[in-house]
């Protein structure tokens, strides 16, 4: 039988590209949603793939979410903490509910899906956990202090859960994408893109979301049990580690 992939923001951007190239790859993949629920819906109609709704904020929102995906589909063995949003300004301008909000959302999110799947793949002594970082996790971002706390923040938690992960066969890794060609980043007016995004990128371009969706399907795989703990960067050479 295959295995049960679960992907948090799946029905849009970079999470709906991982869940058909998950799916492509042989995986029952569920697709969490928070909020848009007619795009959630087309996602469902054009794929075939299982939506479930609930704020990844909330750990007993989370709980009962997990505990009906898998009583659709089976044990969740691979993980995807993808949600994330960003709530963007000068620290100066910041509020609290904005600092709260995506460090809720970008960073207690991962503990709160993951804490409800954790025992499961421990006493299966299996498990795959590919948290989705960014690049300005890495570097950092002018405007986007909370965003970039949060998910450097993130690549701690991967680190830190990658070695109590490691006996019992579950590894735990992160993918940072740099600029992708999402719909939110394509909605930037073309001569911000094109006169100062894409000019920092020494491919020349903007990553696409199946590019992303490739990484995770290698990290998700058997074949990857050998890694754990690490950064996969993937953003078109913009900023080398």
């Amino acid at each position: 039988m295959s295995r049960v992939a679960l992907v948090s923001g799946g029905t849009r951007g970079i999470g709906a590209a991982i869940c058909i190239a998950l799916k492509a790859a042989g995986y029952r993949v569920a697709a969490n949603y928070a909020g848009n629920e007619e795009k959630a819906k087309a996602f469902h109609e054009e794929t075939g793939i299982a939506i479930f709704k609930w704020d990844v904020s909330d750990y007993a929102d989370c709980a009962e979410g997990i505990a009906k995906v898998e009583s659709e589909l089976g044990p969740i063995e691979v993980l995807v903490n993808n949600a994330g949003i960003t709530r963007d300004t000068m620290f100066h301008k910041m509020t609290p509910d904005m600092w709260n909000a995506v460090i809720d959302t970008n960073l207690t999110g991962l503990f709160n899906m993951t804490h409800n799947v954790w025992t499961g793949m421990r006493d299966r002594s299996f498990g795959r956990v590919i948290n989705i970082s960014s690049i300005n996790g890495q570097k950092g971002q002018m405007g986007q202090v909370n965003y970039s706390a949060a998910k450097a923040g993130d690549l701690g938690f991967t680190k830190a859960l990658a070695q109590e992960g490691a006996a019992k066969n579950i590894t735990v890794n992160a993918i940072c994408p740099g600029y992708i060609g999402t719909e939110m980043v394509r909605a930037v007016p073309e001569k911000v893109l094109n006169e100062r995004i894409i000019p920092q990128i020494p491919v020349g371009r903007l990553g696409e979301p199946e590019e992303i969706a490739r990484c995770v399907v290698f990290l998700a795989s058997d074949e990857s049990g050998f890694i754990t703990g690490s950064t996969l960067t993937a953003n078109g050479g913009q900023f080398v580690v």
